[in-house]
């Protein structure tokens, strides 16, 4: 228990929930990482579509990121009402189940799902990229660091949401800071030479252009850089994470979030534009980020540029804590309306929704492994979700306002009206503008989540009806007490423990012993001595011992056989089967005895019926010197 305590901190009480929120200094890395790393490579994105274009291509980056901010800030004012609507979190699930119906709810989760899985996946591919960007020889290791930094992840998060808003202080505000620095002076040299800035250090030389300039490829281009404002959503989520008064500090930190991130995405496109630099080819031998150019046109290569690259190397990879911060509140929500397994609503010893944790571990590193950890491919992928959530959250504003009015509901309903409109057109663009390069997985995914979730919601709602019973207890003096089954391996204190409790629950009771070919000194050669005297003695009724033979070393099978053949002799009685096993102290014992209990058990289970029960019979290995009660029944 100490290592654990070491590694994922002391076990807190559910009274110490209070102490886990956030104000919005801890929030800002927590629930904005996302938002603030796409600066990183939302632009990237837009501009590696932008190669074959050559050095004119540069010049689109700036309409193209000016058409991004405005829906940016379209969404945030959008996003602000939806705090103040749902102070206790009004993520687009639970705004699209409310108001739009159960469709549209599971249409926004399933999308979600997919969009933090996918957050996860990018934040640290292109975490890792910068870091190759940087030091061009770890590229071969690119899939190997990608997993390790999850799992480095992964452990920080298990902390609690605390804990992890204060590991990611640092890194976030050194990040906004060296890129601010950069931008800053970068625009300070841009004025001062007119606009045509010589850089420091020359950034990559782009190929000679191989392309016009289409309206498809600037549907493209748009759609890709859209990726810059996933993460929006995550504070709206979030809310109840922060600690009074939660609806203020959600808006401020949203508020600040947002503001950075136009300032970083603007900073950004601007100085690409003014010092000639676009993308490379990330599957290249000579890749640089498009950040890494930026920094060194500016800065140079000194120590200024190492710090920045490794602030930007944290911040990405690190921006996967949105998904973390966010996935397990989702799948939360949606286990509460019986739409995943119940699992997800458990909290563990850090007050977190662990299960959710676990699942979006295992989801994104089979998508880094998938796609190799290269950004560039998970791409086209992104965004998808993200904006389909938008759309389906703002339409549920407007019906939420249009069913609760009041004053400024009106005004309201027209900024999330319009809201909505311009992130569906958007997802529309994205959808087909990305389609073919990988999209339709996506679109794919989405209807299958859909169908799982139903079927899960199906099955809740059949077991709640099968075992929904309002009648009181039916008291029935003449029932008569079960047939024991006990399966008898050999004389122990295992098994002495088993027929004790068996002689105070019923006194038909049939010990079952398997022998096979090879079983020299069979049980029923001993069965009198060691049981029938003892209790003939005290006038108790002597279990029946049944030994079945097994000429092909099977136990399992046999016992269950036998369980099931007097089931069907006797369908009117209830058979309680009671399963003996050992139990050993430490976990890994376990590994020197053998599972037949818990197989059995399992057999039994899946085999049998609602008059077969099964009974588990722990046996604690004791000190040596612990002495073994006496074989008697109750009197």
């Amino acid at each position: 228990m100490q290592i654990l305590d070491v590694l994922f901190g002391r076990t807190l009480a559910s009274s110490e929930g209070r102490a886990e929120q956030v104000g919005a200094s801890a929030g800002i890395p927590i629930f904005g990482l996302d938002a603030l790393s796409s600066a990183a490579y939302g632009p990237e994105a837009a501009l590696t579509l932008l190669i074959p274009l050559g050095l004119l291509g540069i010049h689109y980056i700036v309409p193209v990121i000016a058409a991004i901010l405005l829906l940016l800030t379209i969404v945030y004012f959008s996003y602000r009402q939806t705090i103040d609507a749902y102070p206790n979190g009004g993520g687009s699930y639970t705004v699209a189940s409310e108001n739009l119906g159960v469709s549209a709810g599971l249409l926004a989760a399933a999308a979600l799902m997919i969009d933090y899985v996918l957050t996860a996946a990018v934040g640290i591919s292109a975490g890792v990229g910068a870091l190759i960007s940087a030091v061009p020889s770890l590229q071969p290791h690119t899939l190997s660091i990608c997993l390790g930094i999850l799992a480095l992840l992964t452990l920080i998060n298990l902390r609690g949401v605390h804990d992890t808003g204060v590991a990611f202080l640092m890194p976030t505000y050194l990040f906004v800071g060296t890129l601010l620095i950069v931008i800053g002076v970068g625009i300070v040299r841009a004025i001062a030479s007119g606009g045509h800035p010589t850089p420091v250090v020359a950034p990559s030389v782009l190929p000679p252009a191989t392309a016009a300039l289409t309206l498809w490829l600037l549907l493209k281009v748009f759609a890709s850089g859209c990726t810059a404002m996933t993460g929006v959503e995550a504070v709206s989520n979030g809310v109840t994470a922060f600690r009074d008064p939660a609806t203020k500090n959600a808006k401020r930190t949203l508020t600040i979030i947002i503001f950075l991130l136009i300032v970083l995405l603007a900073g950004i496109a601007v100085l690409c534009r003014a010092y000639n630099i676009g993308a490379t080819d990330p599957t290249g031998g000579h890749y640089q980020s498009v950040l890494s150019q930026l920094t060194v046109a500016v800065m140079g290569r000194g120590i200024f540029y190492y710090v920045t690259s490794a602030s930007i190397l944290l911040v990405l990879s690190l921006s996967a804590n949105t998904a973390f911060a966010d996935f397990p509140r989702l799948t939360r929500a949606i286990a509460l309306r019986n739409y995943l397994p119940h699992v997800f609503t458990v909290r563990g010893r850090r007050l977190l929704y662990s299960f959710g944790i676990f699942a979006l571990v295992f989801l994104t590193a089979s998508l880094i492994v998938l796609f190799g950890g290269v950004t560039d491919r998970l791409i086209p992928l992104y965004a998808i979700g993200a904006f389909m959530a938008f759309t389906l959250s703002q339409a549920g504003m407007v019906m939420h306002w249009h069913t609760h009015p009041g004053p400024g509901s009106r005004r309201r309903m027209f900024v999330n009206g319009f809201g909505a409109a311009a992130t569906g057109i958007t997802t529309m663009i994205v959808l087909v503008a990305k389609f073919v390069e990988g999209a339709w997985i996506t679109a794919l995914l989405i209807p299958v989540l859909i169908l799982i979730m139903r079927m899960v919601r199906s099955h809740y709602d059949r077991v709640s009806k099968l075992t929904e019973n309002q009648s009181p207890l039916v008291v029935n003096e003449s029932e008569e007490p079960p047939i024991v089954v006990m399966p008898v391996d050999s004389w122990s204190r295992i098994s002495e423990k088993g027929l004790q409790f068996a002689l105070s629950i019923s006194p038909e009771i049939h010990a079952v012993h398997v022998a096979s070919e090879e079983d020299a000194t069979p049980l029923n050669r001993e069965w009198e001595r060691l049981v029938g005297a003892p209790l003939r003695a005290a006038q108790r009724p002597v279990p029946t011992l049944t030994v079945l033979r097994s000429p092909y070393r099977f136990i399992i099978a046999p016992i269950v056989q036998f369980v099931l053949d007097l089931e069907a002799k006797h369908p009117t009685r209830t058979i309680a089967v009671l399963v003996p096993e050992l139990v050993v102290r430490r976990w890994y014992q376990n590994l020197l005895h053998n599972q037949r209990a818990g197989l059995l058990k399992v057999a039994l289970l899946l085999r049998g019926n609602r008059k077969i029960l099964v009974i588990n019979i722990p046996w604690y290995l004791d000190p040596p010197d612990a002495s073994p009660a006496p074989l008697q029944g109750r009197g």
